[in-house]
């Protein structure tokens, strides 16, 4: 069983600064509402600890891999579920320059694995929405920068 949720906002701001949002992973507790803590080697090849919690569901923290590191454009990683074909995530952040001075920032995660029809309900909902806080946030955040 396959899942893709995917989310997108524009951001009335540059790739520049709508990256320098997404990376200042020290900060996310302060502002992010879904990634509560994101920290480790961000290199492509290594692996991280992120901490989330979607509105109304149970939070978890996971070591996932980093598969891109794009400055500007893209950050993704893949994390497991004890081991593969359980429950794989595939969580993408993408920064689109609309050539105006503003980004559309899209957020999308595919999901694979026996456990992903089991839950289908809570990653509409509640995985779904914390993606849409997140892109909330992250808008406020790089408009705010001067």
């Amino acid at each position: 069983m396959t899942k893709e949720i995917k989310t997108e906002i524009l951001i009335n701001a540059t790739p520049q600064k709508v990256w320098t949002v997404l990376v200042d992973f020290d900060n996310y507790p302060k502002w992010n509402p879904f990634i509560k803590m994101l920290k480790g080697d961000i290199k492509v090849g290594q692996q991280i600890t992120v901490q989330i919690a979607p509105p109304e569901a149970k939070g978890m923290t996971f070591k996932p891999k980093v598969l891109a590191f794009d400055r500007n454009k893209e950050f993704k990683w893949i994390g497991r579920l004890l081991f593969p074909g359980i429950f794989d995530g595939e969580h993408k952040f993408e920064l689109v320059d609309n050539g105006n001075g503003t980004t559309t920032f899209i957020q999308s995660e595919k999901f694979k694995g026996v456990l992903v029809t089991f839950l289908k309900k809570q990653l509409d909902n509640n995985t779904k929405r914390g993606f849409e806080l997140m892109n909330e946030k992250v808008k406020e955040q790089a408009e705010q920068i001067l």
